[in-house]
């Protein structure tokens, strides 16, 4: 969806019949509102807070409106005799999905694949002492974590190879051609569309627009915005 369809689109939700009412609503303010109602509908559908309680790869449709967002990347970081330390942390991070690694040892030179389990950074000390549970490079499986924007993926007597995170990224902001920023007074140079299919942007535009009616008291947009973007998720 061009970034002109969707200005026309938030103004005619805003707006009363035969009404220019909310027509000095500036582009800057449709651009926060937008790429704010973007995040505020990933993070719903990531976790599963909708209507259908349907959370990240819960149904065909969850799979195929947040595949746009999934993307890898592979880690590089330094490797002591405990761990792995991954420290190219993305910063368009938004959720985690999975780490996939590849491990070698002494014995074994060439890569097999792990079984990479996401564990919590409190059960380090228990899991390590558990044989069931530790890293095994027989049973190729080992564990990682997550912490201070960090990854870290645990080794015993196997080298770490070629890790990839595989994660939610954040969605493009969407800006619009020459509107200004009021916290950088820097005006927009290009046009940059909103990322998702046109069905997503119209829900996306409800949310959006829900929330511009809330900052200005606007009731009835706020509650039609509210219902509509959920209702037709």
């Amino acid at each position: 969806m061009n970034n002109a369809t969707l200005q026309i689109k938030f103004t005619q939700r805003l707006n009363k019949l035969a009404s220019n009412d909310y027509d000095n609503i500036e582009c800057w303010q449709i651009v926060e509102s937008f790429n704010k109602a973007q995040i505020e509908w990933c993070r719903r559908q990531l976790h599963g807070n909708n209507m259908y309680k349907e959370g990240d790869e819960a149904s065909k449709r969850r799979i195929d409106d947040l595949q746009p967002l999934l993307t890898n990347q592979i880690l590089i970081g330094p490797s002591n005799s405990e761990y792995f330390k991954g420290t190219n942390f993305p910063s368009n991070y938004l959720e985690y999905k999975r780490v996939s690694t590849d491990a070698t040892n002494e014995c074994c030179e060439d890569p097999r694949s792990m079984t990479v389990y996401l564990a919590e950074e409190a059960n380090i000390d228990l899991i390590m002492r558990d044989p069931l549970k530790r890293p095994d490079f027989e049973w190729g499986e080992t564990f990682c974590t997550l912490h201070a924007n960090n990854i870290k993926i645990y080794r015993r007597d196997f080298d770490i190879v070629d890790p990839v995170l595989t994660f939610y990224r954040k969605p493009v902001n969407i800006e619009i051609l020459g509107c200004i920023d009021p916290y950088t007074q820097v005006a927009t140079l290009a046009d940059i569309e909103c990322e998702f299919k046109d069905d997503i942007a119209e829900i996306i535009i409800d949310e959006a627009v829900a929330i511009i009616a809330g900052d200005i008291d606007a009731v009835n947009q706020y509650i039609r915005g509210s219902q509509y973007a959920e209702k037709n998720n």
